[in-house]
């Protein structure tokens, strides 16, 4: 469920997505659903317990800071690290991919990368959130 939950976000963003920069992001997005329908689905699924263990940090944190508000206000008063730390791992698995397009169409679209995903942080939060209160 957590992965559906991130595959809906990031279709979200992409569609609400404006200008001419989104023009590319939308363009490789759907080119990657026409090829690979379940590509994305595939790359959370293979991405989420590294994207896991960069947010457990900011989770233990909020819990030892006894923070009032929710773990989502929590990481949108730090989305330009929370954002960082999740493109580290997206980073570290392009450098090691073999799939030389995966890695031209990446290596396009990172440098405007941060912007995007602190965009997503709120919606992120509410994610979280939402699975951390059923522990």
């Amino acid at each position: 469920m957590v992965v559906a939950n991130c595959v809906t976000l990031i279709d979200q963003q992409i569609k609400s997505k404006k200008g001419l920069s989104s023009v590319v992001v939308k363009t490789a997005y759907g080119l990657v659903n026409a090829l690979k329908p379940r590509m994305i689905e595939k790359s959370v699924n293979s991405l989420l317990d590294d994207f896991i263990e960069q947010l457990q940090v900011y989770y233990q944190y909020y819990q030892k800071e006894g923070s009032n508000g929710s773990l989502e206000q929590y990481l949108c008063a730090r989305a330009g690290d929370v954002a960082e730390g999740l493109l580290q791992v997206t980073d570290q698995r392009a450098k090691s991919s073999s799939n030389m397009t995966v890695i031209k169409v990446y290596n396009r679209l990172r440098p405007k990368g941060k912007e995007h995903v602190e965009i997503a942080v709120p919606e992120l939060g509410k994610i979280l959130d939402k699975y951390l209160t059923n522990i």
